[in-house]
């Protein structure tokens, strides 16, 4: 009998041990999580008076994919600020980087503005619209797929002048015509349907003075500016990373504006914990067997831990 009870002490001091040991393993299975990150956008540029149009800005970079995160592991998130319009006759500045673990997308470039130097827009997540025939980088730094397109060209005859429109995720910042209307903001990319379905990351619109102010692109991009009309450059949409428009054609009244900060979105099984860290503005809602956390503020050292 004493033989039997160890025999069964012993399997059972095994049941435990391995037990035990799938416990740990499971701490350490990972989960998958689909995301999308969205810097801020870069701000309109101005381009003085008389007549000189600024550029649009140009969209936060956009990244998007599947991750697998590790159960209890923290998790780097951030969500990039808005760029700010431009001063008079400066080029804007550029929009926030917004961070998802090893994921980076780069805050947009600004317009550019009339004073030399700063003539062409800010390169960066895509590109902002130029104030003159250099056109601005998207893409920058690259990634692949690729986060961003390039700002349009921006330029004049007689004295006036007219802004590009800043790059957008999905196409390019439309290219000024002469005498006729300034570029328009690139279009925007949207988001899985399991992330929402929604468009970010639209190019600003370029100013002019007197013809067809340059509209940002779908996405969350702001308007140019059409001084002559009185019509007003608008901020790029919070939290869609859309670049702003440009302002300045008509003794510096008509102004630019903002960027519009960026987004971090994250599908995660319903079955999970989520948490946050203390910096972290977030709603979620449930699409399917996910729940989708939509992050609307976090500083560079915030976190999101699943478990």
């Amino acid at each position: 009998m004493p033989n039997i009870l160890k025999k069964l002490n012993s399997f059972t001091a095994m049941r435990v041990k391995y037990g035990s040991y799938a416990v740990i393993a499971s701490s350490s299975v990972p989960f998958s999580v689909e995301y999308l990150v969205v810097a801020g956008g870069g701000g309109g540029g101005h381009g003085g008076g008389l007549g000189r149009g600024g550029g649009g800005g140009g969209a936060g970079g956009f990244r998007t994919g599947t991750l697998t995160v590790f159960k209890n592991a923290a998790t780097l998130v951030t969500v990039g600020a808005f760029g700010a319009a431009a001063a008079a006759q400066q080029r804007g500045s550029s929009g926030g980087n917004s961070v998802f673990a090893t994921f980076t997308s780069a805050g947009g470039g600004g317009g550019g503005g009339q004073t030399a130097g700063q003539r062409a827009g800010g390169s960066g997540g895509s590109g902002g619209g130029s104030w003159d025939l250099n056109n601005a980088s998207g893409n920058t730094p690259s990634t692949s797929p690729s986060q961003g397109n390039n700002g349009g060209t921006g330029g004049g005859t007689s004295g006036a002048n007219e802004g590009g429109g800043g790059g957008g995720a999905y196409a390019v910042g439309a290219n000024f015509v002469n005498g006729v209307s300034a570029g328009a903001g690139g279009d925007g990319n949207a988001a899985s349907a399991a992330l929402g379905g929604v468009t970010y990351a639209g190019g600003g619109g370029g100013s002019m003075f007197d013809g067809i102010q340059g509209l940002g692109g779908s996405g969350g991009g702001g308007n140019g500016g059409e001084a002559y009309a009185s019509v007003y450059a608008t901020a790029g949409a919070t939290n869609k990373g859309g670049g702003g428009g440009g302002g300045g054609a008509y003794n510096g009244s008509d102004v630019p504006a903002n960027g519009g900060s960026g987004v971090v979105i994250l599908a995660i099984s319903s079955a999970t914990t989520v948490t946050f860290s203390g910096g972290v503005t977030q709603t979620f809602t449930t699409i399917g067997a996910n729940k989708v956390y939509t992050i609307t503020v976090a500083g560079v050292s915030d976190t999101v831990t699943i478990s």
